[in-house]
């Protein structure tokens, strides 16, 4: 198989990943504060990606510069990526927010002609406009109920899919310099300092520290952080910085948007939710959307091997 099939394999598979996230996301915050479940779930996440890099033949090297150079990246995603939507998750429903980050495509094209000079065809626009309006139709039939006391959850998801769709063009410039391995593994490190500090700083100034650990008596929150440590985080983010090393940021994008459909599937497959006409055919633009994105234009421009460190 070709790097660009592996590519969009893994981007494939990262759209069904995200898809099922949002409800893990809604299950672990019955037991768990915000910040406590993201120090939980980066807390897995690093420790499984520090397995990763102890197990593999080639060893890390990251200097401070590597490590400087990779700190903006950090800090949109999964930092503020996440602690925005998990956040968000508290004040609007899942489905409410997938209609939300349908826009992601459109900001990650508009940034990445802007800053890293991507261009889109004019069927690659069609294309994304296809899929964010087989998201708005899906989710608009099944009923929106804005108000003026959810209108912060919607800017929080908002301001989370605007990290991501810069993580996707930062992204897309650092897999040049350095392996998937090496970013998945600084950026969850990150994350784990960073959400630990504020869990512990709150718990600590609360006097609570002892219940730090508390939501683990829940195994629905076990099986949840399982989900969102290993799966949700630390395999997705893996995924993505593989799939931007042989696709342009704008098509890695458009898969969040199948995500959301997947989100609705899942609805259906754990809630038993019902599966609406709207949800069909909303699914099929979407996919068609995705199509038109992925198929459209010149080739994908494989990287060059030799500007990137080896996994």
């Amino acid at each position: 198989m070709s790097h660009l099939k592996k590519a969009y394999a893994a981007a494939f598979l990262y759209a069904v990943i995200i898809g099922f996230s949002l409800i893990f996301v809604k299950f672990a915050l019955i037991s768990a504060h915000p910040i406590d479940l993201l120090a939980h779930r980066f807390t897995l996440s690093f420790a499984a990606a520090a397995a990763v890099v102890l197990l593999r033949r080639s060893k890390l090297r990251l200097s401070g510069k590597d490590m400087l150079a990779m700190l903006p990246l950090a800090v949109f995603f999964p930092t503020l990526y996440f602690a925005l939507q998990t956040f968000g998750l508290l004040y609007i429903p899942s489905s409410e927010a997938g209609i939300i980050q349908a826009t992601i495509p459109l900001m990650t094209m508009l940034l990445a002609s802007y800053w890293i000079k991507e261009a889109s065809t004019f069927k690659q626009k069609i294309g994304i406009a296809l899929s964010v309006a087989g998201v708005v139709y899906m989710i608009a039939m099944k009923g929106i109920h804005m108000n003026a006391a959810n209108l912060n959850g919607a800017l929080l998801i908002l301001l989370s899919s605007l990290s991501f769709a810069v993580y996707n063009v930062l992204g897309r410039k650092l897999v040049q310099q350095y392996s998937a391995a090496d970013i998945t593994f600084f950026i969850m490190g990150v994350s784990f300092v960073v959400f630990n500090g504020f869990a512990i700083g709150r718990h600590a100034a609360e006097g609570t520290l002892t219940s730090f650990f508390t939501p683990f008596v829940d195994p629905l929150f076990i099986a949840s952080i399982l989900y969102l440590g290993i799966l949700s985080s630390l395999i997705t983010s893996l995924l993505t910085n593989y799939a931007l090393t042989y696709m342009e940021a704008s098509k890695m994008s458009v898969f969040i948007n199948l995500a959301t459909f997947i989100t609705v599937i899942a609805g259906v497959a754990v809630f038993g939710e019902k599966l609406l006409p709207a949800h069909i055919t909303g699914g099929l633009v979407i996919l068609a959307g995705v199509m038109i994105v992925n198929i459209s234009g010149k080739p994908t421009r494989k990287l060059s091997e030799t500007n990137r460190r080896s996994d």
